[in-house]
């Protein structure tokens, strides 16, 4: 795999809209909110990017040090296909669970443990509203009761 490093942020909507395959850098802390018309998903380390399922994105925020490579062999593809669908199956497992405050406060949870409080902390209520199917101020309500029991 060859890390893309001129890619700019501004850069990546265009190249999935394009079905352009990258996956996120595996061996780093980092991942990539994928924003679609109703709902947003997560692509975490070693997800692949793009193709035929992202080409409906209308923008991204990257989560921690965001590193993109491009795949260069079939296999470094499947395996990024894989990945890309634990990230997915992790998200769903989280969004069955009928009651709202309860996806909210998982996927808070979640995301400091797979990166730290501090990267949770800057990702907007917006986004885990999307990643989880809840109202902002769900998401907003929970961190207020989690800074309170700090």
């Amino acid at each position: 795999m060859v890390e893309d490093s001129k890619l700019d942020l501004a850069e990546i909507v265009p190249h999935l809209q394009n079905r352009r395959l990258m996956i996120v850098n595996p061996r780093r802390r980092n991942g990539l909110i994928l924003y679609k018309r109703h709902y947003a998903e997560f692509a975490g380390p070693g997800a692949i990017i793009g193709g035929e399922f992202d080409a409906d994105v209308i923008s991204v925020a990257p989560v921690g040090n965001l590193s993109i490579i491009v795949p260069e062999t079939a296999e470094e593809r499947k395996q990024g296909y894989l990945i890309r669908r634990q990230w997915i199956r992790l998200t769903k497992h989280i969004t069955d669970n009928p009651n709202a405050l309860q996806r909210a406060q998982v996927i808070l949870n979640q995301f400091e443990h797979w990166f730290d409080a501090d990267t949770a902390s800057k990702m907007s209520d917006h986004a885990f509203s999307l990643l989880v199917g809840v109202l902002p101020q769900t998401i907003s309500q929970v961190r207020s009761q989690i800074d309170r029991l700090e």
